[in-house]
């Protein structure tokens, strides 16, 4: 069995998704919750499911700590679902070719630092953009190079709001994020 970690700095709705995937299964668990902020909903939203969570500051994440505790727990798969630090060199040369992140755009599109959350579906929309979607893809040294395994595309209207084009982009990653988690393991 394959145990999985997930790093999630916000409300943790696509880390959910993935613990009631993976919950039952013979292939694989989700037996980590990590964030970077201690007050972040998805470390309830973890306990709900009597996942064991644990917090790290930037500078504990930064020194190693971050990967040593994911080296002792034996974690197999790192997914990034709205974890919003770049992951460190040394946690990226520890786990190669094992940390998923998703991206709420079609990247190389609204893709970089400072692209996340609203802002990804602001700048869609201020481009007039006719599509947005998903992008699933490995991590590397760089934010959102990683090598592309999924996307998905939706339709942007001309009178969706932002909020609107958030919308859809949800419904894409809670449909298709775990399945491509599942065919990575």
């Amino acid at each position: 069995m394959k145990k999985i970690a997930i790093l999630a700095s916000g409300s943790g709705t696509n880390a959910e998704k993935i613990i009631e995937h993976f919950k039952g299964s013979a292939k694989a668990a989700v037996t980590l919750v990590g964030s970077n902020k201690k007050d972040a909903f998805v470390l309830k939203r973890a306990e709900n499911f009597k996942v064991p969570t644990f917090t790290f500051t930037r500078l504990e994440m930064e020194a190693g700590k971050l990967t040593e505790k994911l080296l002792e727990e034996g974690i197999d798969l790192v997914v990034l679902a709205g974890f919003l630090l770049k992951i460190p060199d040394d946690l990226v040369r520890a786990y190669p070719d094992k940390i998923v992140n998703i991206h709420p755009a079609l990247l190389p599109k609204y893709g970089g630092k400072g692209m996340y959350g609203m802002r990804v579906h602001e700048a869609v929309k201020d481009s007039g953009d006719t599509e947005t979607g998903i992008t699933i893809h490995l991590i590397d040294e760089h934010y959102d190079e990683g090598k592309i395994i999924f996307q998905k595309s939706v339709s942007v209207l001309p009178e969706d709001s932002p909020e609107q084009i958030a919308e859809k982009v949800h419904a894409l990653e809670h449909k298709y994020f775990p399945n491509v988690i599942e065919s990575l393991i």
